[in-house]
């Protein structure tokens, strides 16, 4: 299979789960719209959430692999298989270990870590009988913290056996597995609304139904590793040199692989002193993560082992021409969705959202922030194309100090800018933070000689760029031109029709510039229309 044939089948699956989050986020913002409850829940959430982020999404592929690989090779597959088991036994005492410890003193975490905010919450009088105190905002989040936390424990188990799985070249499984979690939460939700539950009742439910999906996630991925021919066993765990040199390369490797995710987490943390921030962040943050997941992942899963092959291999040129035809797939699938959502994000956070208990006056909190996000979105997915780079060469110290750099930056321009600008002032310093991160792995490879951009790849983004903002300048003027079927007071299927025209346009637009400068190789657009099997194209053909 293809490069681009397996970044489609990862990117497709990763894409398949993200529309059912959005019918998930479509669901919970009618529900519960921008309250303490939504407040609540996201804040509980967001804490495993971090953790599957940080694992599953390719974090511990980039240090379980190669080691698993080189096991599978050098002691054949029942080295491997002893590998993965001294791995699972220490991962599962650990956790269970970590999970417990946190549930005790899930109050101390929730006002200290997760939600300060409430900590030094103060009621307000003047809101009358019917809205959540402080104490009550605080309990129901320490509630659903508690029932949610285990999930961690199963999405980090889970991306060890997603790591199998893939160094296996089995990517199927591990990729589609999220919509679990979304599917579950979609039923959970429509079980709540058909009951009649009350908001608190239904985030209640929710955590319950977060849970089960983790359970059932982690067995999907490991009946799949079964079907693979591969098992691993619970043992007595015990420090050996390969648990050590994982622990190694996995902590820096998660802190790099999770700096998008890392960045949310502190921005919620912060937003938790203002009631309604953190559910704002939160749904700015769905649209935003559909391109970034569809791209980023695929490329986070995909590019590692085909770079780390071509490395011990010898064959430089091909880790060279692997490097620029992913970052050209990067560019040429991100930069006109971040434009297309930084013009039009009111429309589209209308069209998703604006109904039930999620008012008017909500969206245009949402669509300004998203719009922030949206100037991000290409470093979010450039850090996904330049972290292997130092991952396959084993080398995760670099990464791990230019992530530091970039979470500090991101820590401080939040408190400041947040004072300032409120949620606006937190996507603004996720944004500037992520392309401090960007620019600065890039300039690490480049200065070690690790990167050489082609003719082709200049050349080509160029064009993408141009064909970008070009496909921008139209939407604005559609934008115009069809402002009273997006406005508020329109019926909703005139707003679908419009956001439709709007993205048919653009799309039809963009495609046809590339395709007519040059920008973009026939053979690309194809080849993310349909799976392509057989030998690796000849360079010069991304």
């Amino acid at each position: 299979m293809g490069l681009l044939a397996k970044f489609a089948t990862v990117g497709g699956a990763t894409l398949f789960s993200r529309v059912f989050g959005f019918g998930r986020e479509m669901m919970m913002a009618s529900a519960l719209g921008v309250g303490p409850v939504a407040d609540a829940f996201n804040l509980a959430f967001r804490f495993p959430n971090l953790f599957r982020r940080l694992f599953a999404e390719g974090a511990f592929n980039a240090a379980f692999i190669p080691l698993f690989a080189r096991s599978l090779e050098e002691d054949g597959e029942g080295g491997a298989r002893d590998f993965a088991s001294e791995i699972f036994s220490t991962l599962f005492v650990v956790l269970t270990v970590l999970t417990i410890a946190a549930m005790i003193f899930m109050p101390s975490l929730v006002r200290t870590i997760i939600a300060p905010g409430l900590g030094a919450c103060v009621d307000d009088p003047s809101l009358g009988g019917n809205v959540l105190s402080c104490a009550e905002r605080f309990e129901i989040t320490v509630l659903f913290s508690r029932i949610m936390f285990p999930y961690l424990a199963c999405m980090s188990l889970m991306a060890m056996v997603s790591g199998i799985l893939n160094a296996f070249h089995r990517f199927f499984a591990a990729a589609v597995a999220p919509t679990i979690l979304n599917i579950v939460l979609i039923a959970v939700l429509a079980y709540g609304l058909w009951q009649g539950a009350d908001t608190t009742r239904l985030g209640f439910l929710m955590s319950w139904g977060v849970l089960v999906a983790g359970l059932a996630q982690l067995a999907t991925v490991t009946v799949a590793m079964r079907m693979a021919g591969f098992s691993v066993q619970l043992r007595r765990p015990c420090w050996t040199k390969g648990l050590r040199r994982l622990l190694v390369l996995a902590g820096p490797a998660a802190l790099i692989g999770g700096i998008t995710q890392i960045n949310l987490f502190v921005g919620q943390a912060i937003a938790s002193f203002k009631p309604g921030a953190v559910s704002t962040l939160q749904y700015a943050d769905r649209p935003y993560q559909l391109p970034l997941g569809m791209v980023g992942v695929a490329i986070a899963v995909v590019l590692l082992p085909e770079l780390a092959r071509a490395l011990k291999g010898g064959r430089l040129a091909e880790a060279q021409h692997t490097q620029n035809r992913s970052l050209e797939f990067a560019l040429f699938l991100t930069l006109p969705a971040a434009v297309a959502l930084f013009v039009i994000p009111e429309p589209i956070i209308r069209v998703i959202y604006e109904r039930g208990a999620f008012e008017p006056a909500a969206t245009g909190l949402v669509a300004s922030v998203l719009g922030l996000y949206a100037l991000g979105l290409p470093a979010f997915v450039l850090i996904k194309v330049f972290s292997p780079g130092y991952f396959a060469r084993e080398d995760t110290r670099t990464p791990m100090v230019v992530t530091l750099l970039s979470a500090g930056a991101n820590t401080v321009l939040s408190v400041l800018l947040f004072w300032w600008m409120e949620e606006d002032g937190i996507a603004l310093a996720t944004t500037l933070a992520g392309w401090l991160n960007a620019l600065l792995l890039f300039h690490g490879l480049w200065r070690k000689g690790l990167w050489a951009i082609d003719r082709q790849l200049m050349k080509r983004a160029s064009l993408v760029l141009l064909s970008s903002l070009l496909m921008g300048l139209l939407l604005l003027y559609l934008k115009d031109e069809f402002g009273l079927w997006m406005s508020s007071g329109a019926p909703l299927h005139l707003q679908v029709a419009a956001l439709a025209i709007l993205i048919a346009a653009a799309m039809a637009t963009y495609f046809g510039l590339v395709l007519a400068t040059g920008a973009v190789d026939r053979t690309m657009v194809t080849g993310l229309l349909k799976r392509r099997r057989g030998k690796a194209r000849p360079a010069g053909k991304p």
